[in-house]
């Protein structure tokens, strides 16, 4: 499995258009034939601040994932919403055990 974990802090008066944006694309993306999960999650002690887990088969699905139309429109739109630029961290999987990570040992 391949993961990518992004921290995106939004300013206040877009909030809920990132949202929005951010259920479709994940919404699109667990269509994706190489997408395993994608939770878009919201920090309780600071609303603006907004979590993407993501996990893939493979470093493929994600990079395939960063060509699909509903991704392209998600960064566009959501661009000039950040307070920051986004931070995105990819991880592979140690547990549970896969038979992907079984073989990367």
């Amino acid at each position: 499995m391949f993961i990518v974990c992004v921290t995106v802090f939004v300013k206040p008066e877009y909030r809920d258009a990132f949202i929005e944006a951010s259920l479709e694309n994940a919404r699109n993306t667990r269509n994706e034939p190489k997408n395993l999960r994608f939770d878009v999650l919201q920090c309780l002690d600071d609303p603006d601040r907004f979590f993407l887990y993501e996990v893939y088969q493979d470093e493929t699905g994600m990079n395939d994932h960063k060509t699909t139309s509903h991704y392209q429109k998600w960064r566009e739109t959501v661009e000039e919403m950040m307070a920051k630029p986004r931070e995105g961290i990819k991880h592979k999987n140690l547990f549970p055990i896969t038979e992907e990570s079984f073989l990367s040992k």
